[in-house]
Parts: structure tokens; C-alpha cells; sequence
């Protein structure tokens, strides 16, 4: 028993270190890759290595590291979260995991219906990745959601799935849909529907770029003018205290938080109104009927 509940703590030490470690070595690559300067700088994600490519070269960059991070962090969480599960909740650990799950399956329950209650696991990883990602930035990591290449890339692949889902209902209905009500509104409805993605994206990428270049813009101009009101402080830049954390929690905890919701509402929204349900089940009723005869 003794050996048992030793190789228990073991695996949680190991999933704990999941969550830390991978966010940490981001942490660390930071500091010793980042230029030294002086003032304020607003940039880019930190391009770490350069890999020639025939087309293209392959850039890797702050965002797609960190990115990995998150991910191998938010593993770790889910490992730790759900290892020792039993019939009963026997920790705090397995009330916290069956909570989320309970709250993710409710929401797609309501915003999608029953047919698609298999999408639960997808639109929680998107909210964690998204959430997480934001997050980020408390740790002084380039955040991956402010990289429009990243967002994009959560974009794109929420649009095929909302093309397979249109798709279910026949290649002619969906085709035929870009002539509703009028055939004149072709190029509108065409337009629209590159759109879906385009706004997605920016929406997303917009709010917390937005929201890190307002917190550097105040925070540097908080020290400015606290060594020119306080110069006899030296570099203690006493206005730099209080309004900086108070930014940090609208933009970098509630924005983030609230950004990584939108983003998977519209994907539950625009995946489940955009299945033509009824012609679905016209056509699935006609396969069966000639199969059966």
C-alpha cells in the first residue's frame, strides 16, 4: 500500500511538473535570448531561429515556443486533474474535473444541441488553449494569442469545420446558398463567407494586442512621469505602483478570459447554424431507404 501511494505522489510530481516546467524553460529562453535596450519597445514575437526552406524560409518564433508551452502545460493539468479518478470523488482534484466537464457539456448542450455533444472536448481545448495563451503574459512570455499567424491558424481550422458541417446537406445546397435570396447577392454572400474567418481572427488578435500595447504605453509613461515628479526617489518609480496591476487584470486576466469565450462561441454558433439539419435528414432518410430496398 505504502509502495502504491509512493508511485501515486510520484506520477503527480511528474504531472505537476508538466504544468511548470515547459512555461518556466519559455520563462528562461526569454532572458537569454531577448536583447537588452533601453525604453519602451513594442514588438513582434522574438524570432528565435531561422530554418532555410525551398519556398520559404521556416521561422520559429516566441509565439509558436510558447504556444508548445501552454500546450504541454495544459497536458499536464489534465493528467493531473484526472489521474486516481473513482466512481465517487474522492479528492478536490476530481470535483474541479468533473465540474468543467459538467460545465463545457452544458454549454454546447445549449448553444448546439444533443447532435453535437461530441464537439465538448474541442470547444474546452480551444477555450483552455485560448484562455491559457492570454494568461500568459503574467509571466512575462510573448503571448501566442497576440500573434496574428497563431489566431489565425484556430481560425482556419474552425472555418473547414464549419464547411464540413454546411457540406452535410449536399454540395448543391451549399452552393446554391450564395444565390439566396437573389442571385445579385452572389458576391456578398461569397464575401461573407471569407469573412468568417478574417473577423474571427482579428477580433481575437485584436483585443489582446490592444491590450498589451496600452498596458507597455502606461506603464512607461507612469515611470516617466514619476522620475520627473519624484526625481528625488533616484529609480524608485512610485507612481508605477497600484495602476499597472489594476490594467493587468482587465487587460491580461478578464479581456483574455473573455476573448477565449467569444472565440468559442462563434465556433459553436457558426458550426451549428450553418448545419442544414433538415436536408440532412431528408438525404440520410433516402440512403436508408434505398439500401433497404
Amino acid at each position: 500500500m505504502k509502495a502504491k501511494d509512493t508511485r501515486f505522489r510520484l506520477v503527480d510530481a511528474l504531472y505537476i511538473a508538466m504544468m511548470i516546467l515547459p512555461l518556466a524553460a519559455c520563462m528562461v529562453l526569454k532572458v537569454l535570448t531577448t536583447p537588452q535596450g533601453e525604453g519602451i519597445t513594442i514588438s513582434g514575437a522574438l524570432i528565435y531561429l531561422t530554418i532555410p526552406m525551398p519556398l520559404m524560409d521556416l521561422t520559429i518564433t516566441a509565439s509558436q515556443i510558447n504556444s508548445w508551452g501552454v500546450m504541454i502545460s495544459i497536458l499536464g493539468l489534465c493528467l493531473y486533474l484526472t489521474h486516481g479518478l473513482t466512481v465517487r470523488p474522492g479528492s478536490k482534484r476530481q470535483l474541479v474535473a468533473e465540474w468543467i466537464v459538467e460545465k463545457v457539456n452544458g454549454l454546447v448542450q445549449d448553444n448546439m444541441g444533443e447532435r453535437f455533444m461530441a464537439f465538448a472536448p474541442f470547444v474546452a481545448a480551444i477555450m483552455a488553449l485560448s484562455a491559457f495563451s492570454s494568461l500568459s503574459s503574467l509571466l512575462g512570455l510573448f503571448p501566442p494569442t497576440s500573434d496574428m499567424n497563431v489566431v489565425a491558424g484556430w481560425a482556419i481550422l474552425v472555418f473547414i469545420l464549419i464547411t464540413h458541417y454546411k457540406l452535410k446537406g449536399g454540395v448543391w445546397l451549399y452552393v446554391k446558398g450564395f444565390f439566396e435570396p437573389v442571385p445579385v447577392f452572389a458576391p456578398f454572400n461569397i464575401i461573407g463567407e471569407i469573412a468568417t474567418p478574417v473577423s474571427m481572427s482579428f477580433r481575437h488578435y485584436g483585443n489582446v494586442l490592444s491590450g498589451v500595447v496600452i498596458s507597455t504605453l502606461v506603464a512607461y509613461a507612469l515611470r516617466s512621469l514619476s522620475q520627473m515628479l519624484f526625481s528625488f526617489l533616484g529609480n524608485f518609480t512610485i507612481l508605477q505602483i497600484g495602476l499597472p496591476a489594476v490594467l493587468s487584470i482587465y487587460f491580461d486576466i478578464f479581456s483574455g478570459l473573455m476573448q477565449a469565450f467569444i472565440f468559442a462561441m462563434l465556433t459553436m454558433l457558426y458550426i451549428a447554424t450553418g448545419f442544414p439539419e433538415e436536408e440532412y435528414e431528408r438525404r440520410k432518410a433516402k440512403k436508408q431507404s434505398l439500401h433497404a430496398a
